[in-house]
């Protein structure tokens, strides 16, 4: 069965969200810093009169930010457990179909992708990881205090 990924680019690797899960890319225009919020989290912005949540992706694999999240706007938005997220990315690419289902991720992928990865898919844009929402959410650092 074929699954559809969308491919963005984090830290400048390709990698996979699964289609369903997102509700749309969009470039925000202003993203305003939350006191005391987790560093992963790059402050709040408004889609349709809604909140939404930023997260800095990069941040959120205990990566180090290039240029900051001011300087990335496109955004990913996702809704998960009834909240709006706005995933910066690098770049969102293309909806892409998968040749099989998700396998094991492979080959280490490194610090902060090990955590948030749910596995490795092949598409027709090579192989990608597969990237878990909840996980990119809290962010790996978060996760690892939490165990």
């Amino acid at each position: 069965m074929s699954v559809m990924m969308l491919v963005v680019v984090i830290a400048g690797r390709r990698t996979g969200l699964p289609a369903p899960a997102v509700n749309s890319v969009i470039d925000l225009a202003s993203i305003t810093p939350v006191p005391r919020a987790a560093p992963h989290v790059a402050g709040l912005a408004a889609l349709r009169s809604r909140p939404l949540t930023v997260i800095d992706c990069r941040a959120a694999l205990g990566l180090e930010p290039e240029g900051g999240a001011a300087a990335r706007r496109r955004a990913v938005v996702v809704e998960h457990e009834g909240h709006l997220y706005g995933l910066l990315v690098d770049a969102a690419d293309a909806i892409v179909a998968s040749r099989a289902e998700a396998g094991p991720i492979g080959a280490d992928p490194g610090p902060g992708w090990r955590e948030v990865a749910s596995g490795r898919i092949e598409t027709e844009a090579g192989a990608l990881l597969v990237l878990d929402l909840a996980v990119l959410i809290q962010g790996v650092g978060a996760r690892a205090a939490a165990a």
